[in-house]
């Protein structure tokens, strides 16, 4: 008895340190979505409390202001390509990391890992005269390879951790049925992935959508910026439209909570394979 009392005593308290955690992390984005609400004496009154009424004049202003129709496409294009070079050019190094045992493969591995160690934002220069030599200054595809080239370690990573695990008997038999090395590849290898690549995905489109620095120093024409240099159109010289603010950056979130509840039942999966196989 007295057992299985600590054991839910044990729980309880686990659960209750989990909720707090929770809790903590939503606060702020509770917190945004209400003031999105507010009209600007109200917020100016009371930042801590709940709006008069439902005005969702914030959030047509925020669109107008920001620009959203323009930056919020160009954010979808340059997040979903570069995500799609990632997963699948990370799929294919991970694929004959975790399944041929050449030699090199080690030193491939490690060369990629070390891509984790180093800080993104200190290749800026770098980055930026690289792009002016190649005339892509002010191209999409100036944020395109970047994003794709920073997630590609952390890809690689998760995928060949979770590839590892799987047993070589499904290879061996698809290779005497006739198959390919490619037609192995998408046909059995990449499916088998789903979890891992799903979690590939979430992260580097949070990485991509989210980015600014880049955005602010190799895009600098209007019609190419990203949606987080238009909500920086909220910050005038003297005052900022903090409600209207809050509303684009509510408006923001939306793309990242729709993909993360359409991958959710495969990124816990993929994150714990990632940690624990190989």
């Amino acid at each position: 008895m007295k057992l299985g009392y600590v054991k839910k005593i044990k729980k309880v308290t686990i659960y209750l340190i989990l909720v707090a955690y929770s809790l903590i992390n939503l606060y702020p984005l509770i917190w945004m979505v209400i003031n999105s609400f507010k009209t600007k004496e109200q917020f100016s009154r009371d930042k801590l409390g709940l709006p008069d009424g439902m005005n969702f004049q914030n959030y047509v202003d925020a669109w107008s202001t920001a620009n959203f129709s323009d930056y919020f496409g160009n954010s979808i294009f340059v997040s979903v390509v570069s995500v799609l070079i990632t997963v699948i050019f990370g799929a294919l190094a991970a694929f004959f990391i975790a399944r041929f045992n050449l030699k090199i493969n080690k030193w491939a591995y490690s060369f990629f890992l070390f891509g984790m160690l180093v800080p993104i934002h200190a290749t800026l220069i770098p980055m930026f005269l690289l792009m002016q030599q190649l005339n892509l200054i002010n191209t999409r595809s100036a944020l395109i390879f970047p994003y794709a080239a920073f997630n590609l370690p952390i890809a690689i990573f998760l995928l060949v951790s979770f590839m590892k695990a799987f047993p070589k008997d499904v290879e061996e038999s698809a290779v005497m049925d006739g198959a390919k090395t490619l037609r192995i590849f998408w046909s059995i290898i990449l499916p088998m992935t789903r979890p891992a690549i799903a979690t590939v995905t979430i992260l580097s489109f949070i990485n991509n959508w989210n980015e600014f620095v880049f955005g602010l120093v190799l895009v600098n024409d209007p019609k190419l910026m990203t949606l987080p240099l238009g909500l920086q159109n909220f910050a005038g010289q003297y005052t900022t439209n903090y409600v209207s603010q809050m509303a684009g950056l509510t408006m923001a979130l939306i793309p990242i909570l729709v993909i993360y509840l359409l991958l959710e039942k495969y990124i816990v999966n993929g994150m714990t394979a990632g940690a624990v196989k190989g």
